[in-house]
């Protein structure tokens, strides 16, 4: 899908409806390694097959949060605000991690504007996000590795 370019106005008339969806992402040991690194999550079943397979997984897997952390990625992919005076991350109304995302496997991201609602000075928009999951041998998982209301503020 290609990134469309979206006044405000436009952005609050599809509440209540699907944006987009992405395209795929892999995650390699090499970007899980990365995330370790820098968030010093460096819990072995991230970085270590034979922890992980010790655990009663297949090899290593994601950090959950290194998946949520790809939603701002994903987000500039399907959209663009082009009236605004500045974006702001407002947080999270609710984050649930529901399948461990395998080394080599790849998400995308279903985008849903739920809902949105007046600030001072903008606008916030709720928007759903649902990461699903495509295991290495290309398999779709039957529900998705994440689920998240993010909340993105535009100021006009």
């Amino acid at each position: 899908m290609a990134r469309r370019h979206l006044t405000m106005a436009e952005l609050r008339d599809v509440e209540g409806q699907e944006i987009g969806t992405t395209g795929w992402h892999i995650l390699d040991q090499d970007t899980i390694a990365a995330f370790a690194g820098t968030t010093g999550d460096t819990e072995r079943i991230h970085l270590e097959a034979e922890a992980a397979r010790a655990q009663g997984l297949d090899g290593t897997i994601a950090h959950g949060l290194l998946t949520l952390a790809l939603g701002p990625m994903f987000i500039q992919e399907l959209f663009a605000v082009t009236n605004h005076s500045r974006v702001l991350n407002y947080g999270f109304d609710k984050v649930r991690f529901l399948e461990p995302v395998p080394v080599d496997s790849s998400i995308r991201m279903v985008l849903r504007l739920e809902r949105v609602r007046p600030i001072e000075g903008g606008s916030a928009f709720h928007l759903n996000q649902a990461f699903e999951l495509r295991y290495p041998d290309g398999t779709v998982a039957s529900r998705p590795a994440c689920v998240a209301e993010a909340v993105v503020a535009y100021f006009d």
